[in-house]
């Protein structure tokens, strides 16, 4: 089976051709070839794959006569299928003046949203290609976070958050929740946060995997001219994160958000280092879950953050992905008494494995010496 490289830019194609005397292999993303198709016709194609590249029709006939393939580039989009990065916060939010709520909608989020929604609404008529666009879009996305996680051959030891959209900045949760990612995110073991990108606790997480480089008690700074926006309803939730993240410029801690134009509604937060947005919740419900091998934490949360729950469940009492991984739920009033998901949850792991890997709790110190001291261990059947 033949192993494939991933030319991403111009400057990495040119090293391979300089290289290489074949294309044998090669999988092109996403690259305008002008500036290349002298040297690319002088070349067999065969065994290459070009992704949504910009190319001359000389060069296309080129590439098809000499055994290439090419995936084609869709117009009236307006985003790229082919994209071979992950977001970011800058590339969201391009298009919105900081200040005049008026251009919200003409950042690149909301564009993509309203683009997305439109169709979503007429069920019935989307157009395939539109559909088969968004798959790719996916698939691209998929691919940029594996190598995102693969980190040039130091995997990324990754935690979840999973939590309510609601929490809001003033609650006392979302201080707490920051500040067991930014202790995550400091500790020695190297922790990468990864959340649903949205609001409430997933920003709250974000937001503390952003401020590891500055002392904890700067997460009380930071929520202090956060509050003034409780909810992403508020019209200055952009405005007061970006304000956030000027006062506190340096190198932020790495963490990921994994949003959903599917809830395009909630913009995604600005604290995430990384995001990959997707177009279908489903992949990113089950992605996100499946990448947090060194545990996921549960803070107070409705039916969204329950299904969670219990696909977290699922995968650990299957071994799906031949691991079994930290569960952890923060505050036991609530998930005792409010939601009673853990007593349920203990009775359905009672006899398995990840019995031993589940734990609830109040104490923040607590919970972060649970997810060291539980790593993910190897699944096997009849614990």
């Amino acid at each position: 089976m033949a192993i494939y490289i991933e030319i991403e830019s111009l400057i990495e194609f040119q090293r391979h051709l300089n290289a290489h005397a074949d294309l044998n292999a090669v999988v092109v993303q996403g690259l305008d070839l002008t500036s290349l198709e002298e040297t690319l016709r002088e070349r067999s194609s065969e065994g290459a794959v070009f992704l949504g590249c910009v190319m001359s029709a000389g060069l296309l006939r080129h590439v098809l006569d000499t055994g290439g393939l090419v995936f084609p580039r869709i117009p009236d989009l307006p985003y790229h299928p082919y994209r071979a990065k992950l977001y970011t916060a800058e590339s969201l939010t391009q298009g919105y003046i900081h200040g005049d709520i008026s251009s919200f909608s003409n950042s690149y989020d909301q564009r993509i949203y309203q683009h997305f929604d439109g169709h979503r609404r007429c069920r019935d008529v989307v157009p395939i290609v539109e559909t088969l666009a968004q798959r790719l879009h996916d698939h691209a996305i998929d691919d940029a976070l594996e190598d995102f996680l693969v980190n040039g051959g130091h995997p990324r030891k990754v935690v979840a958050v999973m939590g309510g959209h609601g929490m809001k900045r003033t609650d006392d949760r979302y201080g707490q929740v920051a500040r067991i990612a930014h202790r995550l995110t400091r500790h020695d073991d190297g922790y990468t946060m990864a959340t649903g990108g949205g609001p409430g606790a997933m920003q709250a997480t974000n937001l503390g995997a952003w401020l590891a480089g500055y002392p904890e008690d700067t997460i009380d700074i930071a929520v202090a001219l956060l509050r003034d926006a409780p909810t992403y309803k508020h019209p200055a939730w952009w405005d007061t994160a970006l304000n956030v993240r000027a006062r506190f410029p340096n190198t932020p801690g790495v963490s990921l958000g994994i949003p959903t134009w599917h809830y395009g509604h909630e913009p995604p937060n600005l604290f995430a280092t990384h995001i990959a947005k997707y177009f279908s919740n489903s992949l990113r419900e089950d992605g996100l879950l499946a990448i947090a091998r060194h545990g996921v934490v549960y803070a107070p949360g409705s039916a969204g953050t329950i299904q969670e729950i219990f696909m977290d469940a699922c995968q650990n009492h299957y071994g799906t992905f031949g691991d079994v991984s930290a569960m952890v739920f923060l505050g036991e009033a609530y998930w005792q008494e409010t939601k009673p998901v853990y007593p349920l949850l203990k009775q359905l792991a009672s006899g398995h494995q990840y019995a031993d890997s589940m734990t609830i709790t109040d104490n923040i110190d607590a919970l972060v010496s649970f997810i060291v001291n539980h790593p993910p261990v190897p699944y096997h059947d009849g614990a």
